[in-house]
């Protein structure tokens, strides 16, 4: 995941023509205009500068993400997914345009409050875990209600631990773990919050076929029960679970399009 760099000065490119949003709802925005947006992104661009070399890791993005939908964002190396990733994770801010998430103007916020909103508005999931190696599956979930200050953390994180079906694997460390159990204790940590979202990053990445179908059917069904949740993928398989596939290449946005039917469950 790239890491966030220092702003530079606002980009004051022209906005996109009508044809640039092709298929933006009444906003100009992309994406359904019918539902309220958890996601928002009104000419997000992300400048990145090196001396005199200036990268523009994403480039007046416009994109709307609905509460409840489960959205695949695509893209080749050096698309700006991870970049977006970072924005949307509240770990950097764009350099010229605003983001919303949750009705909370991102940009304007400090670092304590940028902290508190990853902490209390998104759960996130990664490739690589991120498990504490000498505590057990149970404290692991702990961990962001320790960061709230909330007390009543063992019942909440038992609760988090049965959602993902492994209430029984509460006092195992994560070396007595599948990778695919790993992955759940791991949605359990991001569920525990209770955040707007979900933020999955390449959550299959570290799994073989038969536990990458697991996670993404679990994630589906936390989908179907309402949580939003946001996948940044390169495998094509896995974002045909999605509802929504959104891809990037050269930090644009190419294409988003709806999927009818999901066909992830036929791999």
């Amino acid at each position: 995941m790239a890491s966030a760099a220092a702003q530079s000065e606002p980009d004051q490119r022209a906005r996109p023509s009508a044809s640039d949003t092709a298929g933006a709802g009444q906003s100009g925005v992309r994406g359904s205009p019918k539902s309220r947006a958890m996601i928002r992104l009104t000419g997000v661009t992300k400048i990145y500068r090196m001396g005199e070399i200036e990268l523009r890791a994403l480039d007046r993005i416009d994109l709307s993400i609905a509460e409840g939908e489960l959205v695949a964002i695509m893209g080749p190396s050096g698309s700006g997914k991870s970049t977006m990733m970072n924005i949307l994770g509240c770990l950097d801010i764009p350099t010229d345009g605003v983001y919303e998430l949750d009705g909370i103007d991102v940009g304007r916020r400090s670092d304590n409050e940028l902290a508190a909103i990853r902490n209390t508005k998104i759960g996130f999931v990664f490739q690589s875990f991120n498990l504490i190696a000498r505590t057990n599956a149970q404290r692991n979930v702990e961990l962001p209600l320790v960061y709230a200050g909330i007390h009543d953390r063992a019942k909440r994180a038992r609760g988090a631990l049965e959602k993902v079906g492994l209430a029984n694997r509460a006092k195992h460390l994560p070396n007595e773990l599948s990778g695919g159990q790993q992955q759940r204790v791991a949605i359990a940590r991001a569920l525990v919050t209770d955040p707007a979202m979900l933020l999955a990053d390449e959550p299959t990445g570290n799994l073989d076929t038969v536990s990458s179908m697991e996670i993404m059917k679990l994630l589906v069904e936390l989908n179907d029960s309402g949580r939003t949740v946001v996948l940044i993928t390169h495998e094509e398989d896995i974002a045909r679970f999605a509802k929504r596939i959104i891809r990037l290449r050269d930090g644009q946005l190419v294409s988003d399009e709806a999927q009818e039917e999901r066909s992830g469950f036929e791999s």
